[in-house]
């Protein structure tokens, strides 16, 4: 945790691999993945309310969110840690982070989401991205990096490329910090949300 603040502190991101262990995560993956035989994801879209749209061109992964008052034990355990990190982020950064929203995401294939910021027009409700990351055995070459341009606010400078392996936790200030998923080529499953401002 101190490491994961401490990188916040002084680049504004932060990537912790092993900040769940495999067994922990490896949890999360199953739930995943049978909630995915169910039928229970969704095609991803841009945008927010009336102005949600799906754009093959820009994102082509799917999302179930995640419902705190219907939360599995595993899902559970997963949001006590980050309720840890976000009363950790209110008390180095005076954030004032109320509560946290997210979904599972699965990425077949061939899919990838285009560069973008992770606050939506007009808002200003998402103040830090989360991301774990639930895929055992990746290799180099199975494709669907975070490519995340390391200055704030800068999409044509320096970036770095976070392998999705699993129990790997990445955050970064979501108005500030472009990013984008590289193209996967086999599937790949992460737990992507936001801690909010009201």
């Amino acid at each position: 945790m101190i490491e994961m603040l401490n990188a916040m502190d002084q680049f504004g991101w932060a990537s912790l691999p092993g900040c769940l262990d495999e067994a922990d995560s490896l949890r999360l993956r199953t739930e995943c993945e049978k909630a995915s035989d169910r039928g229970e994801f969704k095609r991803a879209g841009v945008g927010r309310g009336l102005n949600l749209e799906v754009r093959d061109d820009i994102r082509r992964d799917q999302v179930m969110w995640l419902q705190t008052d219907a939360a599995s034990v595993e899902q559970v355990f997963f949001l006590a840690r980050l309720e840890l990190l976000r009363l950790a982020l209110n008390q180095r950064f005076f954030l004032g982070l109320f509560e946290y929203e997210g979904h599972f995401a699965i990425y077949p294939e061939g899919a990838f989401y285009k560069a973008h910021l992770d606050r939506h027009a007009g808002t200003s409700d998402r103040i830090v991205t989360t991301i774990l990351y639930l895929n055992p055995g990746w290799q180099p070459g199975d494709g669907g990096e975070l490519k995340l341009w390391t200055t704030a606010g800068d999409k044509a400078g320096a970036f770095i490329l976070i392998e999705p392996r699993m129990g790997t936790l990445v955050c970064f200030m979501a108005a500030d910090f472009w990013h984008e998923v590289l193209p996967a080529r086999k599937t790949r499953m992460s737990i992507t949300g936001w801690f909010c401002q009201r």
